[in-house]
């Protein structure tokens, strides 16, 4: 599947590259918490924050290098049009190159384990020099996949995941770098509504869960979010509250019959558009 990039602005978007910081010391306050200036985190940026590949060029181009660690990125689209082929190559390649582990959260019985081994069949002989069956048997014991059926089960499956970050458990010495959840839309969309008064505070507790992973164990998260009938025009599922929590928001489309995908970037923290 090829993917085609656009931006969703008029203008070209660019991604500027920081400065070199400094060496100031994080700052404490009388109980010892420790705060950041805005060298320290110019810092982190920098040092520590790298981008995990998704398998496809032109989506990591209008990313900016590619998933970012420590935000969470949201692709969202109508049925069909690619979704969960991100996700399934994003885990992949990550895996091959052993940037760590990646724990794929399955909402929808969307992982295909023969669609990941026809993604790394095709890898190019100088990503990987290995026999084709070492590369695969590697690959697939980098990525922990687990079903995931309502909030609870999702609650549950976060909380282990931020104890076992907490105290370093990996999985043979690598430590867990992406976290994907095909689709969350499908756990959060049934609880956003009248029927469950508390589905919108559940849903904004899974955002704040998802961001703070992110931040503080320095984790790329990728989830996806389908379309719903909008006025004219499909837009994402989840509301107006649901918008403003991704860090990033990709929209991709593909033509019915068609082998090539359109994406366009509908929200980005590093984009600045001329």
């Amino acid at each position: 599947m090829a993917m085609a990039a656009t931006s969703a602005s008029g203008g070209a978007g660019c991604f500027p590259r920081p400065p070199p910081s400094g060496g100031e010391e994080k700052k404490q306050d009388e109980e010892g918490q420790c705060f950041l200036d805005g060298t320290d985190l110019l810092k982190d940026a920098t040092e520590n924050k790298r981008f995990l590949p998704t398998g496809f060029q032109g989506v990591d181009a209008l990313l900016g290098g590619g998933l970012r660690q420590g935000q969470l990125t949201e692709i969202t689209g109508q049925s069909s049009s690619g979704k969960t082929q991100v996700c399934l190559c994003s885990a992949s390649h990550v895996a091959a190159r052993q940037l760590g582990v990646v724990m794929y959260l399955d909402t929808s019985n969307s992982f295909s384990p023969s669609r990941i081994a026809r993604i790394v069949d095709g890898f190019p002989i100088s990503l990987v020099r290995e026999p084709k069956n070492v590369r695969l048997e590697r690959v697939m014991s980098s990525i922990i996949c687990k079903s995931v059926f309502d909030i609870f089960d999702l609650f549950e499956v976060l909380h282990q995941l931020e104890l076992s970050l907490k105290s370093k458990v990996n999985n043979g010495g690598n430590k867990i770098c992406l976290l994907i959840i095909d689709s969350i839309s499908s756990i959060l969309a049934p609880i956003n509504g009248g029927k469950y008064p508390r589905g919108r505070s559940m849903m904004i507790s899974v955002a704040m869960i998802l961001k703070k992973l992110a931040y503080e164990h320095n984790l790329s998260v990728l989830v996806t979010n389908h379309m719903v009938a909008g006025n004219g025009a499909p837009k994402p599922a989840l509301g107006e509250s649901w918008k403003t929590v991704p860090h990033v928001r990709l929209v991709i489309s593909r033509e019915r019959g068609s082998k090539i995908c359109a994406a366009t970037v509908l929200k980005h923290t590093l984009l600045v558009f001329a």
